[in-house]
């Protein structure tokens, strides 16, 4: 157990980033036969590396982006598997990867994927992403739900899903379940903080469970942390973890990942001038023509307060420009290990491609924590089902 000291108060847990993923046996101690699961839109592989904390035989992973491919197959595949397919997942056939995976009698027990969600992005304006291609994948992820039948599936995306103008790609993924023999639970919208994770992040998760199983007595699993009210009026939760000892833990040396964006001598100067431990742009004396008569984006070049949970790491996380992504105390954005900490990433877990790649895996990915925990729901019922 590691005690940092944040300010006053002292904060007692194991690190969040410490190593500790399985290897891809899928056979815990005390269990007798693999649980197997399949995970489409992978990216870097966060869900894959939860599902394998969780006890989860990883059969096959699918994404199309060479930089998190290169990731995957460097931190999560070992001995041929998980088999990373590296293409276009409309170009994939759902009924191949059945024969190729599941045609000598095992049988695929969960099927996790994050369909790309700029189409649904909240900062998307308007009737932005209507029509936005990228929304048709939620209904490419369901025809590998048909094809494998799972006993469980689990979608993650972003609250925009949920936007009353993409309500035609929901219904049809709604109705394709039930029509396919699947209870689909209504979307819960779930916040990282809650589950342990110093970070404020709230996303969409859809869960579906074929008819002839067992279904979870609870949906979602009840949060561990909460805020100071809810702590009082809850004995059981824990406090939200602020975000401090992110940036108070030593690195590993040789880290490739310790790495930040290189800010010119002037920017330099503005981070020099924007208080500690929460300041905002607006303390520094910088106004930009863009930022003039304007309200909105207060939070950009905005230091990270570490007395909180952090911000959303999003796909932008390590460029200050995008947001409240300044290191709490130094003079300069976070680095991709920093970022990564913050969701909960492993510090043997190295990111590929470069700094801006890096950083926008780690944005797209579903926080190490958050994801073991809803999963090891599904492996425990899986587990226990014939």
């Amino acid at each position: 157990m590691e005690t940092v000291r944040i300010g006053n108060d002292t904060v007692s847990e194991q690190p969040l980033w410490s190593a500790g993923a399985p290897a891809n046996s899928g056979m815990p101690p005390g269990r007798t036969k693999r649980i197997h699961c399949v995970d489409l839109f992978a990216g870097a592989g966060g869900l894959s590396l939860a599902a394998l904390r969780a006890g989860f035989f990883v059969v096959a992973a699918v994404e199309n982006n060479p930089h998190a491919c290169d990731t995957y197959r460097t931190n999560l595949v070992s001995d041929s598997f998980p088999v990373l397919y590296q293409q276009d997942i409309t170009a994939l056939s759902p009924s191949e990867l059945m024969r190729a995976h599941f045609a000598d009698g095992d049988v695929c027990d969960v099927v996790l994927g994050g369909p790309p969600c700029q189409g649904f992005s909240v900062h998307r304006f308007r009737n932005a992403g209507v029509d936005d291609r990228r929304n048709l994948l939620l209904l490419t992820y369901f025809e590998f739900v048909v094809a494998l039948q799972p006993k469980y599936f689990l979608v993650e995306n972003v609250p925009g899903m949920l936007w009353e103008r993409h309500r035609p790609f929901l219904d049809a993924f709604y109705s394709q379940g039930r029509q396919s023999g699947y209870c689909v639970y209504p979307p819960v919208i779930l916040d990282a903080r809650d589950y342990g994770v110093p970070q404020r992040r709230k996303r969409v998760f859809v869960l579906g469970v074929r008819r002839d199983v067992t279904h979870p007595a609870q949906w979602p699993p009840p949060a561990t942390h909460g805020s100071p009210r809810l702590c009082a009026e809850n004995p059981k939760l824990k406090p939200w973890l602020v975000c401090g000892p992110v940036f108070s833990a030593p690195v590993p040396d040789g880290d490739e990942n310790d790495v930040h964006m290189n800010h010119s001598p002037a920017l330099v100067e503005v981070f020099r001038n924007t208080p500690p431990n929460g300041g905002s742009r607006t303390a520094s004396g910088r106004v930009l023509d863009c930022h003039k008569n304007h309200d909105g984006h207060s939070d950009v070049y905005g230091r990270i307060d570490p007395y909180q949970p952090a911000p959303t790491m999003t796909t932008a996380c390590i460029n200050p420009s995008k947001g409240r992504f300044v290191h709490p105390t130094e003079h300069y954005g976070i680095t991709v290990r920093q970022a990564a900490r913050l969701q909960t990433f492993p510090d043997t877990f190295v990111f590929k491609g470069g700094i801006m790649a890096a950083g926008c895996q780690i944005g797209n990915a579903v926080p190490i924590r958050l994801g073991e925990q809803l999963l090891k729901v599904l492996y425990d019922l899986a587990w226990s089902h014939p």
